[in-house]
C-alpha cells in the first residue's frame, strides 16, 4: 500500500512539473516584460522670470517662417499657451497645435485656432492649385522621357517576337513559337512600364500596380480556368502528336478521320461526312484509339451451329473458308473458337487479319461473313433457330378436341442429302478495295483551307 501511495506521488509530480523541466532541450520562455510607463515631464514650481516672453517669441518666430501659419500667433502665461488665428486647412490646426507643444517649459497648449472659411482664402486655394498645375508642366519633359523609354523597350520586345523564322526553328511548331514572341513581347512592356515609373520615383504607385495586377490575375485564372486548361491541352498535344492527318481514330465514342489540330479543338470527319470539333482539352485527356497507325487490323464475327453438331468440325470449315479468301492475310492466320455452349446452339467466334491499306475493314467483314454461313451450310451443318418451350398447367381440364380418322399410310424415310457447297460468286461481289471518299473529302478540305494553322507537323514523330 505503501509503495503504491509512493507511485501517485510520483505521478501527480510529474504532471506537476512544467515541460522544461522533464525534457532536456527545452528552456521555458520567458514573459516579455510589460512596457514602462511613459514618463511624464515634471511641472517646476516656480518659474524663471522672463520665461514665458521667450516660450511665446520662440513659438511666434516658428509660426512665421511657415506660410500656412502665418496668420497663427502665441499667448504664453504661466508656461500655457493660447493659440489663435485662422488657417486655410484643418490639418494645419493640429500641426500648429503640435509644433507648440515641442517648445521646451510648456505645459500645455490651449488650441484655439480656427478655419478660414473666407473668399479671399478660398482664392488663395486656388492659387495653390495653379501652383501644382505649374509643377506638373514643368515635369511634361521627364514624363515625355520616361514615355520614351517605356516605348522603346516595348518597341524592342515587339521587334524580336516579329522574328518568327527565328522562333519557328527554335520551337517544335508555331504554335509554341508564338507563345515565345507573345512571352517576350509581355516582358518587354511590363519592362517598360517598371522602368518607366522608376524614372518618376513612383515606385509606391508601381508596387501598387503590381500588386493589383496579380489579384486580377488570379481571379482571372479562376474565370477562366477551362480556357486555360483548353489552352495548354493545345500546347501539349502540339508537342505530343498524337496522330497524323487524315489518320482514322476515336476519341471518346467519336469516330472519324482527322483534319486538323488547331490551337482550340481537333477537327474530325465522321464516317457519314459531317464536321465533328473536339475541345482539346477533352483530346488530352479521352483515351484515343487509332485505327491507321497500325495497317494489319482484325475482323471477328459470331456464327451458331446446332447443338448436336461437331463444334470442332464446324471450326475447320469456317477457318479453311477464311484462308480461302484472298483478302484475308495468312500471317497471322485465321482462327475460329468456341465462345458459348446454348441450350439449342454452339456459338463459334471466326477471327481474320486484313491489310487496311489494301482492304476495306467493312467490306472484309461483311464477305467474311456469308463466306463462312455458306460453307457452314454447305457441309450439312444448320444454323438453328431459338426453340421455345411451352409448358400447360396440368390443372387445368384439356378441352375436347376434334378427333379425326386419318388412314395410316407409309411414309418413306428421309434420304440423307448430299453436302451443299457454296455456289461461286459473280468477280464483282468480292471487291474488298478500301473506301476513300471520306479520306478523299478531307484531302479537299485541307487544301482549301492551307492558310488555317494546323497544329500537325508530319515531321516529327508520332507519340
Amino acid at each position: 500500500m505503501r509503495s503504491l501511495a509512493a507511485s501517485l506521488s510520483i505521478l501527480l509530480l510529474l504532471f506537476a512539473l512544467p515541460v522544461h523541466a522533464l525534457v532536456p532541450g527545452i528552456t521555458q520562455e520567458e514573459p516579455a516584460p510589460a512596457p514602462a510607463p511613459a514618463v511624464q515631464p515634471t511641472i517646476e514650481a516656480e518659474q524663471d522670470a522672463g520665461s514665458d516672453t521667450r516660450i511665446e517669441e520662440r513659438i511666434n518666430g516658428i509660426f512665421a517662417e511657415i506660410p500656412r501659419l502665418a496668420n497663427v500667433s502665441a499667448h504664453v502665461s504661466e508656461g500655457v499657451v493660447t493659440l489663435t488665428g485662422s488657417v486655410a486647412e484643418p490639418d494645419d490646426i493640429a500641426r500648429a497645435e503640435a509644433i507648440a507643444g515641442r517648445v521646451t517649459g510648456v505645459v500645455t497648449v490651449e488650441n484655439a485656432v480656427e478655419r478660414d472659411l473666407s473668399v479671399g482664402q478660398s482664392l488663395a486655394g486656388i492659387g495653390a492649385l495653379s501652383g501644382k498645375i505649374d509643377a506638373f508642366v514643368r515635369m511634361l519633359p521627364l514624363l515625355g522621357a520616361a514615355a520614351l523609354v517605356a516605348f522603346a523597350i516595348g518597341a524592342i520586345g515587339y521587334g524580336l517576337a516579329a522574328l518568327t523564322g527565328v522562333w519557328q526553328r527554335v520551337a517544335a511548331n508555331y504554335f509554341l513559337a508564338e507563345l515565345i514572341a507573345s512571352a517576350i513581347r509581355f516582358i518587354f512592356v511590363v519592362g517598360g512600364i517598371v522602368v518607366a515609373l522608376d524614372m518618376l520615383g513612383a515606385s509606391t504607385l508601381l508596387g501598387a500596380v503590381l500588386g493589383g495586377a496579380g489579384v486580377i490575375g488570379i481571379a482571372l485564372g479562376f474565370a477562366m480556368r477551362d480556357t486555360v486548361e483548353n489552352y495548354v491541352a493545345s500546347l501539349m498535344l502540339s508537342l505530343r502528336q498524337p496522330f497524323r492527318p487524315n489518320d482514322w481514330v476515336v476519341i471518346e465514342n467519336h469516330e472519324g478521320r482527322v483534319i486538323r489540330l488547331t490551337s482550340r479543338a481537333t477537327i474530325l470527319m465522321t464516317l457519314d461526312g459531317n464536321h465533328l470539333r473536339i475541345p482539346n482539352s477533352t483530346v488530352f485527356k479521352a483515351v484515343i484509339l487509332n485505327y491507321t497507325r497500325n495497317p494489319q487490323r482484325r475482323f471477328d464475327f459470331k456464327l451458331g451451329i446446332d447443338a448436336d453438331d461437331d463444334p470442332d468440325a464446324g471450326r475447320h470449315v469456317g477457318v479453311d473458308t477464311l484462308a480461302a479468301l484472298d483478302f484475308v492475310l495468312k500471317a497471322p492466320e485465321p482462327q475460329a473458337r468456341v465462345v458459348e455452349v446454348g441450350d439449342s446452339n454452339i456459338v463459334i467466334e471466326y477471327l481474320g487479319w486484313i491489310d487496311q491499306r489494301e482492304t476495306d475493314w467493312y467490306k472484309a467483314h461483311s464477305r467474311a461473313i456469308a463466306a463462312v454461313k455458306r460453307a457452314l451450310e454447305g457441309a450439312g451443318f444448320s444454323i438453328p433457330e431459338p426453340i421455345y418451350r411451352l409448358r400447360f398447367d396440368a390443372a387445368a381440364p384439356p378441352k375436347p378436341a376434334l378427333v379425326e380418322t386419318v388412314e395410316a399410310k407409309a411414309t418413306p424415310a428421309p434420304q440423307p442429302q448430299p453436302a451443299r457447297l457454296p455456289p461461286e460468286l459473280p468477280k464483282e461481289t468480292q471487291e474488298t478495295t478500301p473506301e476513300d471518299e471520306i479520306a478523299r473529302m478531307v484531302d479537299e478540305e485541307r487544301a482549301s483551307t492551307s492558310n488555317e494553322k494546323d497544329l500537325l507537323d508530319p515531321r516529327r514523330p508520332v507519340e
